[in-house]
């Protein structure tokens, strides 16, 4: 068997398919969500290569791999498509949430982003997971069948970002940017 091309010019007129075949645009709010669930992925893999911490590089891993199956859910416009993120995915984000946000100084200001590269990259990973919440939301209000805890998983993901951002902070000793507006 002979190695297969990766492009197949079947998208040269601006369509694709999802899995099962249906062609879609390209516009389609089901591959901008999967196409922003990709993107996500991809910057938590720059994050993960400024982390020391193996159990860190461990969660973002696991984190990875539950948004690769969100993202193949996303692809599928089948009803009896199902997406494997149980409750045990959400809560395991909210009890690393709970143990980040215990041993973090208690938030008082508005805080920037930046202070280390570890910090920036968790930022970024927030602003695009916020983003692929909408796009999900979007598809899910156009369709209104999508499961409930993918949603949830993604709203807390994007939380769990902002936390690990202010943890990566803090482990590296470097003050918080707190926000000074000079337009109040």
């Amino acid at each position: 068997m002979g190695k297969s091309r990766i492009y197949t010019r079947t998208g040269d007129e601006g369509y694709t398919s999802l899995a099962g075949g249906k062609r879609v645009a390209k516009t389609n709010s089901r591959i901008e969500a999967y196409g922003t669930v990709d993107e996500l992925n991809a910057c938590i893999a720059c994050l993960i290569e400024e982390i020391d911490q193996r159990q860190d590089r461990e969660f973002l891993i696991r984190i990875q791999s539950n948004l690769f199956g969100i993202g193949a859910y996303l692809a599928t416009d089948d009803e009896a498509a199902t997406c494997r993120i149980g409750e045990e995915e959400v809560n395991l984000l909210e009890e690393a949430m709970d143990k980040i946000d215990e041993y973090l100084p208690p938030l008082r200001h508005f805080v920037l982003p930046g202070g280390c590269r570890s910090n920036s990259w968790a930022h970024l990973c927030r602003t695009v997971c916020r983003r692929a919440e909408r796009c999900i939301y979007k598809v899910n209000g156009e369709d209104g069948k999508l499961d409930s805890l993918a949603l949830q998983y993604m709203n807390r993901l994007s939380d769990f970002f902002f936390l690990f951002a202010r943890k990566q902070n803090n482990i590296n000793n470097i003050e918080e940017i707190i926000w000074d507006s000079p337009c109040l």
